[in-house]
């Protein structure tokens, strides 16, 4: 008997210790999935809190009355929408998801609601719905299935618009036209091959549409359609491949329209073609740089254009009357998002970050230059002194071909060789631009790592040349520019060449996985995010819409000579080289790079008896959107780092 109470009593104390363990360690919500995930004290989550409460203010939309905008920011979980009736003045939350909403369009007569795109748990089938702006009431406009509905362009009249959406067979993009107030008299204006269609602009009488045409990086084509003899004319020839051709509006004159293109050139460059002559005429041909992203004003009067120069971005004003521009030296550097003209065209709206800030909006008086702030988005306890500021830095790949790249040093009051994250973006035609690392300053500032963000072979902003550099069989030669990379980290007096970590997501993860197995002697670890593990799974699972679209960039797997080639370097088919904890994080819903990917790579590592840390969100797609998720992803991430890069 007395056995019996001792054996009691000994459960009860563990039962105790147990439950005192827990209390004294974050444990993952109950919509995520974790493996081998080490303890994390409660005592971490309360020192990054400082670096985890910051966010940002994007524009969504400008109301017709020009006196206040819809703005996109978190409170809660998730970014909402947002309304600003002043400068600095309150914002109003106008929506209330569990899902982030990010876009949202005002009717463009009186602004009496709005329509706004949002989907479920990350699966990116976004549906339109109306916001009634006085009752905060929705409703659901589009068919709520797995279909993607998005790229709206209002009628001047706000009678209703025309969109795009994959409705028909989940994988062609079609032209449709919605009245908001009667959605199920939709109808369908032109039904198309592929998923890469869309809206650019609807002429001022209302009876044509210019219509872009997305195949990859490098290719992509403009359409006239005429919405009353239901003819589509293109405007850009087919056959001609390794030309952007997008971005298209209506100008002044009714047979010309603007529009952005790197014909015979290295960049895009904003220019205007003859509709009927078919000459282009090239209006920034002076800046040796990306044209990004334009507006036009309501009168036609002025163009609005933002170029990417390195990294950063900058802004210019052109008179569409003579074709002259001047830069917008009231604005520092910074990246811009969302710039929009107000109605009179007197002013523009524009979101801007710095390395040093997140994410605000302002207004800038063209007469005046004067630049009026609108938003001052929290950054918890950060100060910009806390934040690591970029250094632009090169160096040569394999080849010769020089690669840039952004350095984040680590703080200055650590001292000897400093340990290094080599973050990668994805795309693969993405870019890391010189932007602020957020809660990423908590590696540079608490732990002292350094942090370097490449713009491998491939990436865009550096030419057409450099963006196919790694298209088909060349995929490798990109991996190899991370390798040149890590010797220039060993040239570094003050990084540490025995402590690298290798982390990216999307693309990136592929190089991360990549990497972790053609360099396993040259890093420490590698944290893998929503990474394709082999391109044959790959294209065979990523939704429909998307597979032909990554044929033109990866290869098409039906050849066999690529999918015999996607055999050789897919990571999973070389988990024997891999030496190195790895941390594989994954989104369940991902419609890009499905679930598949992380969980055949992690189980895998697994029986080959690797280290492999495995976090899956089941409701998040292609990254993690709500900030319960990712504040436990950088806790995991964080405590992976002291485990496996710090030691």
């Amino acid at each position: 008997m007395k056995n019996k109470y001792i054996v009691v009593a000994l459960s009860l104390a563990g039962i105790f210790l147990s439950a005192q363990e827990k209390s004294e360690f974050v444990s993952p919500n109950e919509n995520l999935v974790s493996e081998n995930i080490l303890p994390i004290p409660k005592s971490l989550n309360q020192t990054i809190k400082k670096y985890s409460e910051s966010r940002n203010a994007g524009l969504a939309d400008i109301h017709p009355n020009g006196q206040e905008i819809i703005a996109t920011t978190r409170f809660a979980s998730t970014n909402q929408l947002h309304k600003i009736l002043a400068p600095m003045g309150s914002r109003r939350q106008i929506t209330f998801f569990d899902e982030p909403v990010n876009t949202a369009s005002y009717e463009p007569v009186k602004g009496e609601y709005l329509i706004y795109s949002k989907d479920i748990g990350g699966n990116e089938f976004g549906q339109l719905f109306k916001l009634d702006l006085k009752t905060l009431e929705s409703k659901l406009l589009t068919d709520g299935g797995r279909s993607q509905n998005g790229g709206i362009k209002w009628k001047k009249d706000g009678s209703g618009f025309y969109f795009s959406s994959t409705k028909r067979n989940g994988g062609d993009r079609d032209i449709y036209y919605m009245n908001p107030m009667k959605p199920e008299e939709a109808q369908l204006i032109l039904e198309v091959k592929g998923g890469g269609w869309g809206i650019n602009d609807i002429s001022d009488d209302g009876k044509k549409l210019l219509i872009g045409e997305y195949v990859s990086a490098n290719d992509s084509y403009l359409y006239i359609y005429d919405l009353e003899t239901k003819k589509l004319e293109p405007l850009t020839d087919r056959k001609e491949k390794g030309v952007v051709q997008s971005g298209a509006t209506f100008g002044k004159n009714p047979d010309e329209i603007w529009y952005v293109t790197d014909r015979n050139n290295e960049f895009n460059r904003l220019a205007v073609l003859n509709t009927k002559t078919k000459k282009t005429n090239y209006l920034t041909t002076s800046i040796p740089w990306n044209v990004e992203d334009y507006e036009v004003s309501k009168d036609k009067s002025k163009i609005v254009f933002v170029t990417n120069e390195s990294g950063i971005n900058k802004i210019y004003i052109l008179e569409t009357k003579t074709n002259a521009f001047t830069p917008v030296n009231k604005i520092s550097s910074g990246l811009m998002g969302g710039v929009k003209f107000s109605k009179d065209g007197q002013s523009i709206y524009f979101a801007q970050s710095k390395a040093n800030s997140g994410s605000d909006i302002y207004k800038l008086n063209l007469a005046s230059q004067n630049v009026e702030r609108w938003t001052e988005s929290e950054q918890g306890e950060m100060q910009p002194s806390d934040m690591s500021v970029p250094k632009l830095i090169d160096w040569k790949s394999f080849d010769g071909m020089k690669i840039t790249g952004f350095y984040y040093p680590a703080s200055s009051k650590f001292t000897g060789k400093r340990p290094v994250i080599i973050s990668i973006h994805g795309g693969p035609e993405g870019q890391s631009m010189a932007s602020s690392l957020g809660s990423g300053n908590y590696y540079t500032n608490e732990m002292g790592v350094a942090m370097i963000s490449p713009n491998v072979r491939g990436s865009s902003g550096f030419g057409k040349t450099f963006i196919a550099a790694d298209n088909w069989e060349l995929r490798m030669n990109s991996v190899k520019d991370i390798g040149a990379l890590l010797d220039w980290i060993a040239k570094q007096p003050e990084l540490d060449k025995d402590r690298i970590m290798i982390m990216g997501g999307s693309y990136g993860g592929f190089m991360t996985l990549a990497t972790a197995y053609e360099y396993a002697d040259k890093i420490r670890c590698s944290v893998d995010i929503v990474g394709i593990s082999d391109f044959n799974t790959f294209l065979k699972n990523t939704e429909e819409y998307r597979r032909d679209l990554r044929r033109v960039e990866y290869g098409d797997e039906r050849i066999l000579k690529m999918a015999e080639f996607f055999t050789k370097i897919a990571p999973l088919n070389n988990i024997d080289k891999i030496k190195k904890p790895m941390f594989i994080i994954q989104g369940a819903n991902d419609p890009r790079v499905p679930v598949t990917e992380a969980v055949q790579m992690k189980d895998k590592l697994k029986a080959q008896g690797k280290t492999v840390w495995y976090l899956e969100a089941k409701n998040e797609g292609h990254g993690f959107r709500k900030k319960e998720n990712i504040d436990f992803q950088r806790l995991a991430t964080i405590r992976f780092m002291q485990e496996y890069l710090l030691k």
